[in-house]
């Protein structure tokens, strides 16, 4: 038989509303299985990476710093006391020996709150100076601390973006290898393969917004990857259902009486009316004329 190079008009694939309805339904209940999914990755990832944990060392040196600038605030606060009963001590014995009043026990209060206030400004100077010495340990040590908790959550990211990017990746290739199959087999199920398909592309704008909104960093490739992925996918089952078409159509046209390369009703004749193509060939088999697009020789049966 002659081989047929024809250009696909339309598709011809009908399919009910009920048929429709249902596809939709399920893409929806397949998203929902997919987001769920989509999910429990991020929390295996996060449940599966340990947490950082920080030396010792790090965490004594830290520690000293809390416990320094504690008893510095509590230093504080007994020096501002000290400050308040001196100045009131102070003013009472003023006061006393302006009047011309005893004023001996006074004099031994105020006295007794100034070498109180004293002795709170030295102990206010040595919490000073231990804050100083416990910071630049501490705060190498928070460094390094933050640089660890920075390393977890990146392994974290890393692993909970690929764990994503496969399961959607193998959703689009499953998704669209399902249509594929059911458009060769010529199945009344290819509703169910585009409700597929049509899951896996709304899984992968949710990650694709995911993770454009979230980061920006090297994982900002990763919806670039999931986009030429998707793009190089939809591509492919394109240029395979142009094929799929070419094949079917016109055995369709064949079918119906009508021209296998322009869809024009048939009269009979050994060329079409419309486009002007032979309508008949030479058998293979058994070189008698045979319609063009059949699959086999009426006469002999030969493909």
């Amino acid at each position: 038989m002659s081989t047929l190079s024809t250009h696909v008009d339309v598709e011809e694939i009908q399919t009910t509303k009920s048929e429709k309805l249902l596809a939709v339904v399920l893409a929806v209940f397949l998203l929902v299985g997919g987001l769920w999914a989509y999910q429990r990755i991020d929390d295996a990832v996060r449940a599966a990476v340990d947490p950082a944990v920080a030396a010792p060392a790090d965490r004594a040196a830290v520690d000293r710093l809390g416990t320094a600038n504690e008893r510095l605030f509590q230093a504080e606060e007994s020096e501002r006391r000290a400050l308040e009963e001196m100045e009131v001590a102070r003013e009472a014995y003023r006061t006393a020996l302006d009047a011309g009043a005893p004023a001996g026990a006074l004099e031994l209060r105020y006295e007794d709150a100034q070498a109180a206030y004293e002795r709170a400004q030295a102990d206010l100077a040595a919490a000073r100076a231990e804050v100083a010495a416990a910071t630049p340990a501490a705060e190498v040590a928070q460094s390094r601390i933050a640089a660890d908790k920075r390393r977890a959550a990146r392994i974290e990211s890393l692993g909970s973006f690929g764990g994503r990017l496969v399961l959607v990746l193998a959703t689009m290739i499953l998704a669209y290898a399902l249509l594929g199959r059911l458009r060769t087999r010529g199945s009344r199920s290819l509703p169910l393969g585009l409700a597929a398909v049509g899951f896996a592309a709304v899984l992968a704008l949710v990650m694709a917004g995911d993770y454009v909104t979230d980061y920006v960093d090297p994982l900002e490739f990763g919806p670039l990857v999931l986009a030429v992925a998707g793009v190089g996918l939809t591509l492919l089952a394109f240029v395979a259902l142009q094929r799929y078409l070419q094949r079917r159509i016109p055995l369709r046209r064949v079918r119906k009486g009508e021209c296998p390369f322009c869809g024009f009703p048939g009269r009979g004749g050994a060329h079409c009316e419309g486009c002007g193509r032979a309508l008949t060939a030479e058998c293979p088999g058994c070189t008698r004329p045979c319609r063009v697009g059949a699959l086999h020789c009426g006469a002999c049966g030969s493909a």
